[in-house]
């Protein structure tokens, strides 16, 4: 588990080290594949989506995914507005 921590850590710092947006591009562009960038940009919008009170399914429909996909996506955000108001 410390391994995959430790590049998860290793690709967090080098996508922080971009110091532009067109650089960030490129470096996600660079460790993705055009098909993995296009589902991490849907899985960002689903998030936005929720937040913003967009139910599930027209979430899905809209985005051509799973519903499957929207509620993992709604249960992480649930998780962490909890964890967010916990003191």
């Amino acid at each position: 588990m410390e391994t995959k921590i430790k590049y998860i850590e290793h690709l967090v710092n080098h996508l922080l080290a971009q110091k532009s947006s067109r650089e960030m591009e490129k470096a996600l562009s660079d460790l993705l594949t055009t098909s993995e960038l296009d589902e991490v940009a849907k899985r960002l919008q689903i998030f936005e989506m929720l937040a913003k009170g967009v139910p599930q399914r027209q979430i899905a429909d809209l985005l051509g995914v799973g519903i499957a996909t929207v509620s993992r996506g709604s249960n992480v955000l649930k998780k962490t507005l909890q964890q967010r108001d916990t003191p």
